[in-house]
């Protein structure tokens, strides 16, 4: 059997491709089974292998083994950043789902046979995979391909924020860009379960349609008196956490300045050395690649890391991410449902023009790759 399956690679000549292979699928293994891919969401974690930093408005229409390609141009300076992945083509998809029409023999891969899962994993933009059952969510005959197609990477990195608040002792959050799926998604868990959330986003259209959503606090850093409305929703909720997914710019360097304020009112003596109350900033993307800029007028209690989704699941344990994921099965189609702003056949997906839509990484404007 083979499949068309969507890669991407850096080349030494300064450019970096998205290509069409057909790749040959193995037999099953014993743990493993064959899905039949029916809709994949276009990840910004996606974005980031398919064309990396370059800017997709240069994109070119390429040809590749009588294939359609898409080929951008990226800057010199940014070159060393592939030194790693150049020369390698890397399949594209982190999640996806579709119905097993194959299985091998163990127990858990013949109980997948013939049903419609969610996968995760990698190498979903294409018609097949072949995978290990234990990364095959069932769906229920009542859940759509497009319904399922989102049911890992944002739903539970949702998820995984607010386990992360519980584990490290926090009790309110803040969290950016939050009008996009995630966000909203974010926004729902935490209604449920009554963590007070700063919502921040970029339009009067955006504060809308989160306070549509039920959110109490939503806050539009365009406003010109935003830095007061963000100081007195930290005063108000108390967050000492916040998850940044632009990466770039001063906006989390506003916020632990913020969080430093609110947390000095509540000293009853002053130090020299700020507050000992602890001010944590996760960046999870890179909307902005630009650098971050971090002023440390906030004390000396405070951190800026990195989280990812698949190292946070090995440190809260199997019983909490069985917890997790037996949530979102249930709520996949309230709390942890998922809207796109376009759709694309995955023969159409390297096409100039859908290339320009769906890259721009436009918060609330995902795609979906969906097999006609």
């Amino acid at each position: 059997m083979k499949t068309l399956q969507l890669q991407s690679c850096v080349h030494d000549n300064a450019t970096i491709e998205c290509a069409f292979f057909e790749v040959d699928i193995p037999e099953p293994a014993p743990h493993e089974v064959i899905l039949k891919v029916e809709a994949a969401p276009i990840n910004p974690s996606d974005l980031a292998l398919m064309f990396g930093l370059a800017d997709v408005d240069a994109a070119k229409a390429s040809e590749r083994n009588g294939l359609p390609s898409v080929v951008i141009e990226i800057p010199p300076a940014m070159l060393k950043a592939y030194q790693s992945r150049m020369g390698q083509w890397l399949p594209v998809g982190n999640e996806g789902s579709g119905t097993v029409i194959a299985a091998g023999e163990s127990d858990a891969a013949q109980a997948l046979m013939g049903k419609r899962v969610g996968a995760f994993g990698g190498e979903l933009f294409a018609q097949y995979r072949c995978l290990p059952a234990m990364q095959c969510m069932p769906l229920g005959d009542d859940i759509s391909a497009e319904q399922g197609a989102s049911c890992f990477v944002n739903p539970m990195t949702a998820l995984g924020f607010v386990e992360t608040l519980k584990m490290e002792g926090h009790k309110a959050m803040v969290h950016l860009a939050a009008a996009s799926n995630l966000g909203q998604m974010l926004n729902r868990i935490c209604i449920e379960d009554g963590i007070p959330l700063v919502n921040i986003v970029r339009s009067e259209e955006q504060v809308a349609l989160l306070k549509g959503q039920g959110a109490d606090i939503v806050l539009n850093s365009a406003a010109d008196d935003f830095g007061a409305q963000l100081q007195a929703a930290i005063e108000a909720t108390g967050a000492t956490l916040a998850f940044d997914p632009i990466g770039g710019g001063a906006l989390s360097n506003q916020i632990l300045m913020a969080m430093e304020i609110a947390a000095q009112k509540r000293m009853s003596e002053w130090s020299r050395y700020g507050s000992n109350e602890h001010k944590q900033v996760y960046v999870y993307g890179m909307l902005d690649p630009a650098p971050m800029t971090l002023t440390r007028s906030y004390g000396f209690a405070w951190s800026v890391g990195g989280w990812l989704l698949t190292p946070f699941m090995q440190r809260a344990g199997i019983e909490r991410v069985m917890a997790m994921q037996g949530r979102v099965l249930k709520g996949l189609t309230t709390t942890f449902a998922s809207h796109y702003a376009s759709r694309v056949a995955l023969t159409e997906s390297l096409a100039v023009a859908a290339v320009k839509e769906y890259g721009k990484r436009a918060t609330g404007k995902k795609t979906l790759i969906v097999m006609g």
